[in-house]
């Protein structure tokens, strides 16, 4: 069973052609056009072992927001097409992630309740990284994968200080336990779940 899915979203504000494999190997070919986006979700990738395509032509001129939480909704929405019934995922995943002087915590159920809870530095108390990427994206993203995935999703910074670090850190995180509940396990039958839905 091959575990993809393609997505193509167009609105007024963006244009977004997605391709993701959960079973590849972290290869990613990413353009947003916003070069540190680019960097996190090219993370992402790598750090979940799932190939990501990823071609987002955005209203920069206007700012980034619609390009980033449209790709969240679009990632989202191919991650859950991809995983179809869901039958034999392990569903949770967990990790704690260091980065230099930060450390996230990044919680998932794939469980099919959306639901985030994001805990980090104010966004607007942080610098913008690079002197670009304001850092409150960083939680739009989460939210539209969240609810768009319909995963329980909690990501907690519990202490950083740079930008960059913070960021990086949560992404890793998401990385990691989104590996884990997309895993296969053949001991698995139907779903993980005793409502025998998720």
């Amino acid at each position: 069973m091959q575990r993809t899915a393609e997505i193509n979203r167009e609105t007024a504000e963006t244009q977004i052609r997605l391709k993701v494999n959960l079973d590849g190997t972290g290869k990613s070919q990413i353009s947003t056009g916003i070069g540190f986006f680019d960097h996190m979700l090219t993370l992402l990738s790598r750090h979940a072992l799932i190939d990501l395509e990823v071609d987002a032509k955005g209203d920069l001129e206007v700012d980034y927001h619609h390009t980033v939480e449209d790709t969240g909704i679009v990632l989202g929405t191919a991650i859950r097409e991809a995983l179809g019934a869901k039958e034999g995922i392990t569903r949770y995943g967990w990790c704690y992630l260091p980065m230099d002087e930060s450390l996230a915590r990044v919680v998932l159920d794939l469980g099919g309740r959306p639901y985030l809870v994001f805990e980090a530095a104010d966004g607007q108390s942080v610098d913008q990284i690079g002197g670009k990427f304001p850092f409150s994206l960083v939680e739009e993203f989460f939210r539209a994968l969240s609810f768009n995935l319909g995963a329980n999703l909690h990501a907690h910074v519990l202490y950083g200080r740079d930008g960059h670090h913070m960021a990086e850190a949560l992404f890793k995180g998401l990385a990691k336990a989104l590996a884990q509940a997309v895993a296969m396990n053949p001991r698995i039958e139907g779903v993980m779940s005793t409502k025998e839905t998720i």
